[in-house]
């Protein structure tokens, strides 16, 4: 690898998840339903959900599709959260649960360490930056996110019209930071769009496992929250 001179971070899953928590907000919708679930449950289910979002959008970018598929990919969506809580049900209650979902108040939120973790490692001399799908331009996404001001780098799928693992979103980032692929890093909590794409777009891939969905993931570097992030590219610019 050549001198480490970027680190960019996927943002859902990586930096930022629900607030109040996604087991809270399952469980409230759920329950209207007389269907428990836990929070080891809603992992599970929401790792192979998120996964299910994933190959999606490789086909039709959920950003695309019109208010019916919308629909239907959402209560299916919600269907395996379900499933993997120990609950299978019917695509239509499915869909019943996620509109109690949509109901409540909540936001995607940063998790605790992500401001100092950002600050740590720009303060260490490195180009620190962002690289999502979500559906929003760049600074309209760090102004929501509270990351304006911690980031020198942003691409959305919104902003680019295509979404991870497309290379070509990778290759924008670079582009902004002007950093070659050789000379950043990509961190993310997914195995197909952040892993593979970033892979496949020449950036060396780091899997964060916030959830422990990948206890046994081994194919590249697999960290668990922002400290361990910083150990391990601490440890790679010593070599």
């Amino acid at each position: 690898m050549a001198e480490l001179k970027a680190v960019f971070f996927d943002v859902y899953g990586t930096l930022a998840g629900f607030d109040p928590p996604r087991e809270q907000i399952q469980a409230q919708a759920a329950g209207k339903f007389g269907l428990k679930v836990t929070r080891e449950g809603i992992d599970a289910g929401y790792h192979m959900a998120d996964e299910f979002m994933t190959r999606q959008n490789s086909l039709k970018p959920i950003r695309k599709m019109n208010g019916n598929e919308q629909w239907a990919f959402f209560s299916r969506f919600e269907q395996l959260v379900l499933k993997g809580a120990g609950h299978e049900v019917e695509l239509s209650l499915a869909g019943e649960i996620w509109a109690e979902i949509r109901k409540q108040e909540y936001h995607i939120a940063l998790f605790p360490d992500v401001i100092d973790g950002l600050s740590r490692l720009r303060q260490s001399g490195l180009i620190v930056g962002v690289i999502s799908n979500m559906n929003s331009g760049s600074q309209e996404l760090c102004d929501d996110m509270g990351l304006t001001g911690h980031v020198e780098v942003a691409v959305t799928s919104g902003e680019t019209g295509v979404e991870k693992p497309d290379k070509r979103i990778f290759e924008a980032a670079l582009t902004k930071a002007r950093v070659s692929a050789e000379e950043a890093i990509f961190v993310g909590d997914q195995i197909e769009s952040d892993i593979h794409g970033a892979e496949n777009a020449g950036l060396t891939p780091v899997l964060i496992d916030r959830y422990n969905g990948h206890a046994d993931y081994e194919r590249h570097h697999r960290v668990t929250d922002m400290a361990s992030t910083i150990a391990l590219i601490s440890e790679m610019r010593s070599k």
